[in-house]
């Protein structure tokens, strides 16, 4: 269920003056407003529950701007600064010198959270200034820690480091969220922590890093071999970032983060039980420790991820449960489910999206309702819905003129690149396929204009070169979804859908490529007869002013038609097709 603003009688009254327990006898159709922020970041609580999921009791933040205004859609008020989100002058400085003067809307309603050490899932839109908004704060804190650490030589030990993960989905997100990070610097000109990606080509580096970027398979395999440190490594984790949260919950990666997140907890749960039985200097888990987890808690991890979650929330083990503790090792099984729900944490999960669906049970949204009942959640104002900034041109197409339209759209906003990248035009335009890429970059150059290719066919080293000329020089940028997700490239003025999406999701992800971080931007969306129900759920819900949720829903039935109509003829750019 995503959140909405009431059109109704809203109550408000200042959060930093009210308790925990006043809040707690107020129900979700009051208005809570943070005047310690700003008028218009606003806590919003739903006045009413969709049957299909439970009220929860977390706050629900939501980074907004007053329509009726006409005042700015991205960026906070004028008297939000850094320090009066309570980050320190350092970090305040370092984000002024890196060209950030005020925090965006999302940023200012995120970083509180985060720095209170709580537990948050950002759901906002794309270009709304996410990764500095969990970046940000946990350099700050980390930074802290590392300096007292170094004040005391003697305490410094590899098991008492404080440092985070940052886990995305693909190589390049990993070497983006290094790069932004690296862009904070101190003084002297050095960022401020030691960032390290551990993917691709890059091995587990030499120095101990204070915060790790990596896809999920590759940390786990760099861990793996390394059973007799693993211990120590998963106990320094303090932090914990799954950036892209709705993909890495599905799909080819929802096994490998499952194990990532029972390794984590696990090690929570053990330091709680210790902690718990007295001991006055908490032991480490040892290797055999890991070890146990590892044979006798491997093969349980790809059963519980749903069922712990829904334990943590309803609390009572059910007869499933009860009958798999019968059936193995009774006493461990059974130890380990009584601490799932009042072990103490030390360790703080963020999870980052800018698309997170949560109608049906096992959409990512509804699972981590259930797998961090308690987190903060940061909604943003335009979350899945049609960004102000953003003006779309619909052209429904045929095999006869889907060329000519393609041509015409590329040659609107202009196919020069300069060699000094200020100023220039930027497009991306977008295909279904590796073919459908390659087709309608071989069209362009046919007529006269170049581009760059990037899909998955290519090296990571091609892809690289490709993406770091169009950042530098701009021009045309011919694409798979590869691209779609995260990616933020500068001043791209213009997208083209060559191919319509194949569902709601990947559309917002691919519009989100422009209109970033308060800027302006153009969509141009080629469709064919094929598409025209994704398309006409899409625009009404724009129309509307309303999410796509409805669209989300429909994803797999839109899919059955593209099979059923045949795939060349069905949405996607046919290689055939386009080079007649």
């Amino acid at each position: 269920m995503i959140l909405r603003r009431s059109t109704a009688m809203l109550h408000s009254f200042s959060l930093s003056t009210t308790t925990p327990k006043l809040l707690s006898h107020f129900t979700p159709s009051f208005f809570l407003s943070t005047s310690a922020l700003s008028p218009r970041i606003r806590i919003w609580l739903n006045q009413s529950y969709s049957r299909r999921t439970r009220a929860f009791s977390s706050a629900v933040v939501t980074a907004s701007s007053p329509k009726n205004t006409g005042t700015d859609t991205f960026f906070a008020e004028d008297t939000v600064s850094w320090q009066s989100l309570g980050l320190s002058d350092r970090i305040s400085q370092a984000l002024s010198s890196a060209g950030f003067d005020r925090p965006s809307l999302v940023q200012a309603a995120c970083m509180p959270s985060i720095l209170s050490g709580k537990d948050v899932v950002i759901a906002a839109e794309t270009g709304s200034g996410k990764t500095y908004g969990y970046l940000v704060p946990l350099i700050d804190k980390l930074y802290g820690a590392g300096h007292d650490a170094d004040n005391d030589l003697e305490k410094a030990t590899v098991s008492s480091r404080t440092f985070s993960i940052v886990l995305c989905p693909n190589v390049l997100l990993c070497e983006q969220v290094v790069r932004m990070a690296n862009d904070l610097s101190g003084d002297d000109g050095r960022p401020l922590l030691r960032v390290a990606a551990v993917c691709g080509r890059q091995g587990w580096p030499v120095n101990e890093p204070d915060v790790i970027v990596s896809t999920p398979v590759a940390l786990l395999n760099s861990i793996d071999p390394k059973k007799h440190h693993r211990s120590d490594f998963i106990r320094a984790v303090k932090y914990v970032v799954f950036d892209e949260a709705d993909m890495l919950l599905s799909g080819g990666f929802e096994n490998h983060v499952i194990r990532l997140i029972h390794m984590l907890r696990f090690d929570e749960k053990l330091l709680s039980r210790v902690n718990k039985a007295g001991s006055e200097n908490p032991v480490e888990p040892s290797s055999d420790s890991v070890s146990h987890f590892d044979f006798e808690g491997e093969e349980d991890m790809q059963n519980e991820s749903i069922s712990e979650a829904e334990e943590m929330s309803e609390g009572d083990v059910d007869a499933e449960d009860l009958m798999e503790e019968t059936q193995t090792s009774p006493v461990k099984r059974k130890d380990w489910r009584r601490v799932r729900k009042n072990y103490e944490r030390s360790k703080q999960y963020i999870f980052v999206a800018a698309t997170l669906p949560v109608n049906g049970k096992k959409t990512a949204g509804a699972v981590l309702k259930k797998m961090v009942p308690d987190a903060n959640w940061v909604s943003g104002s335009y979350l899945h819905q049609h960004n102000p900034r953003l003006k779309e041109k619909w052209i429904e197409v045929t095999t006869d003129n889907q060329v000519d339209a393609l041509i015409e759209a590329v040659k609107q906003f202009g196919s020069k690149a300069s060699d000094h990248g200020a100023g220039v035009s930027r497009t991306m335009v977008f295909g279904n396929t590796v073919e459908a890429v390659e087709a309608v970059a071989n069209i362009l150059q046919r007529a006269g204009i170049e581009c760059y290719r990037y899909h998955t066919g290519l090296s990571l080293a091609e892809r690289a070169e490709s993406l770091d000329d169009f950042r530098a020089k701009g021009g045309i940028f011919v694409c798979t979804d590869a691209a779609a997700r995260g990616v933020d490239i500068p001043n791209v003025s213009h997208v083209i859908q060559a191919d319509f999406a194949t569902s709601a999701v990947d559309f917002l992800h691919r519009v989100g490529r422009t209109a970033r971080a308060g800027q302006f931007g153009v969509v141009t969306s080629l469709y064919n007869e094929s598409n025209r129900d994704l398309v006409n759920a899409i625009r009404a819900a724009g129309k509307l002013g309303q999410p796509v949720e409805a669209a989300f829903s429909r994803k797999r039935s839109f899919r059955n038609k593209l099979k059923k109509r045949g795939s060349n003829k069905a949405g996607q750019i046919s290689t055939a097709e386009l080079m007649v």
